[in-house]
């Protein structure tokens, strides 16, 4: 809910305020058109009171034509508020989540526990007090990231957007360290009870290490002062499966599972219907319809 977050993303769009709810959105031209649509920052769009959300969007009636966000999954609200306030509801992903109350002997998998062990007999993981100080390390560390997956569109951030969000309070870094070089690095902010995972990266020599495993069992250890909950987020892509790799690594961390909903509202119908019938989208099912395949 930072301002400083929205604002990490302008190169993205125009961070703009919800002053009711206290939520950012980011204002978006329409290709081809003078008209503008806004989009939840990425990942998740949080807000401090969800029940005034609903007088945010009837401000934005008019002015912008649509908005869409994938909602906090640990938002204070209920599905059915949601569908009282979007035209669009519908599960996007299945996060997983840590309740850091319980002992981390108890609900981390035989597996992870052993290979956490192993990792540490030859990786330490520091907290970096200060992790704007670790920005030159760190975007070393996300381009072996973004080559090694095909990383693009706003996934790929920027060194400018890391500049911008490390400072932030709440922000929390541990480095996995291997002979004197840092091999593999996880991003939270702490807002309001949870620890939410935004980033993990690691050097070549990292995956070798078990750098994520010794990282992750830290994390638990670490944040169970600060926060009551941990969200790891959801599996590899768009679409869930059993066989996603990163979905079994979360799973053998978490305490249960909780669901972040994509949302979507139209704030203008009749320019809404009419972007949708130039680009021949109507009654596609993706949201919004004109931007159905467009590189983002």
């Amino acid at each position: 809910m930072h301002p400083d977050y929205a604002r990490s993303l302008a190169e993205f769009g125009v961070p703009s305020p919800l002053p009711r709810s206290g939520g950012w959105i980011l204002r978006r031209r329409i290709p081809g058109c003078p008209d503008e649509d806004g989009m939840g920052c990425y990942p998740l769009f949080a807000c401090r009171d969800w029940s005034l959300l609903p007088a945010d969007l009837e401000n934005l009636r008019g002015d912008l034509v649509a908005l869409s966000l994938v909602a906090d999954p640990f938002g204070q609200f209920d599905v059915p508020q949601l569908r009282e306030c979007f035209d669009v509801v519908i599960p996007y992903k299945s996060h997983f989540v840590v309740d850091l109350q319980e002992s981390p002997d108890r609900i981390v998998s035989k597996h992870h526990r052993y290979e956490a062990r192993r990792a540490l007999r030859q990786i330490n993981v520091e907290r970096c007090a200060d992790p704007g100080e670790f920005l030159d390390e760190w975007v070393r560390l996300y381009a072996n990231l973004i080559e090694k997956h095909h990383v693009t569109g706003i996934r790929a951030f920027s060194k400018a957007v890391f500049e911008r969000q490390l400072p932030i309070p709440g922000a929390v870094l541990l480095r996995a360290v291997y002979k004197g070089e840092t091999v593999g690095a996880d991003w939270y902010f702490v807002q309001a009870g949870v620890a939410y995972s935004h980033l993990a990266a690691f050097a070549p020599a990292g995956y070798g290490l078990g750098a994520a495993y010794a990282l992750m069992w830290s994390a638990i250890h670490d944040l169970r002062g600060e926060a009551r909950w941990m969200d790891l987020g959801g599996s590899a892509g768009v679409t869930e499966g059993a066989r996603d790799g990163l979905a079994r690594f979360k799973r053998g961390w978490s305490t249960g599972m909780r669901t972040a909903y994509f949302c979507g509202s139209i704030l203008d119908r009749r320019k809404y219907e009419r972007l949708a019938e130039a680009k021949g989208r109507e009654g596609t099912p993706y949201f919004p319809a004109y931007r159905e395949g467009e590189f983002r």
